[in-house]
């Protein structure tokens, strides 16, 4: 590595819930790194994907989908998205193409024009919507006159994405990577462990339920002699009448969210897993400080 010619810095991508935060960053790292949901507000913490690519190193920071806050750990989240606006090099805002704004992306926009740094705007979804909708959304953001580029994608299709990252890296000054050059995200195993559990309920249920579960790793272990990890860990939800919905009957969904969670952490290790999951009442949890901390929802 040529540190003279090497260049490196941080990214904040920032939107309004569901617009495919989470679906863009796994495109850019070219791997699934942060789960995603048709739900929203399925990320709640400032998780930052490591892109290394021979002469440059970008630091996404992926951060919740901006909403009014209704619990502390709504409070939480937003302070999450704020905090990555600072010391950065660059922002990306992604949303869908729209006819006219709504009240979220504007209250965004206001939010972009007293930042001080460049910003890419990212249409996505174009694969799913007319042409005309996506030309009168480039027209409206272009009428604000602060996006250094205006680009249309779908995360989820790839398309574009090569565009995206040729005019990040214009944004990047030349310094020392920040993160050694063979890490891809700043988390530790068991955060990840967590996540992909909590992708699985997402998934797996409806309403509010996936808004009111949290998961807590308890152990990871090693079986002496052995390739096989033992996983045991917690989901916690807010209602009764909540843990009966991921148990199912007979056990059947809580089985299945184990199953599916158990292939995607074998997959993401490369060895044999055993998962053990359980689940408890928490109630309240999302507005309890002690809770949220205790569950790594922490600032």
């Amino acid at each position: 590595m040529n540190e003279k010619n090497f260049k490196s810095g941080f990214i904040s991508v920032i939107g309004r819930p569901n617009v495919g935060k989470s679906t863009l960053l796994n495109a850019l790292m070219g791997e699934k790194l942060v789960i995603t949901s048709p739900k929203p507000q399925t990320t709640r913490n400032a998780i930052r994907c490591i892109l290394n690519d021979g002469d440059s190193q970008v630091v996404f920071i992926d951060t919740p989908g901006l909403t009014k806050a209704r619990n502390k750990l709504g409070d939480f989240m937003e302070q999450s998205v704020k905090s990555s606006l600072t010391d950065i090099e660059g922002i990306i805002y992604i949303l869908e193409p729209e006819e006219e704004f709504g009240k979220t992306d504007l209250e965004i926009i206001e939010l972009l024009k007293k930042q001080k740094v460049p910003i890419i705007a990212l249409i996505n979804k174009i694969d799913t919507i007319d042409k005309r909708k996506v030309l009168k959304t480039i027209e409206n953001l272009a009428s604000y006159g602060i996006f250094k580029e205006i680009i249309p994608i779908s995360a989820l299709k790839n398309d574009g994405i090569d565009i995206v990252k040729k005019e990040i890296k214009k944004l990047l000054p030349e310094g020392p990577p920040y993160f050694p050059t063979d890490q891809i995200i700043d988390q530790n195993e068991r955060f990840i462990f967590s996540e992909i559990i909590r992708e699985k309920i997402l998934k797996a249920t409806n309403d509010e339920v996936p808004h009111g579960t949290a998961v807590e790793i308890l152990s990871v272990n090693q079986r002496p002699n052995k390739e096989i990890l033992d996983i045991d860990a917690t989901i916690f939800c807010e209602k009764k009448q909540h843990k009966g919905i991921i148990i199912g009957k007979d056990g059947k969904k809580l089985k299945n969210i184990g199953i599916q969670a158990r292939k995607e952490i074998e997959k993401f290790l490369e060895k044999p897993v055993n998962l053990n999951l359980w689940v408890k009442v928490r109630e309240n949890w999302r507005d309890k400080p002690f809770d949220l901390k205790d569950l790594g929802y922490k600032n």
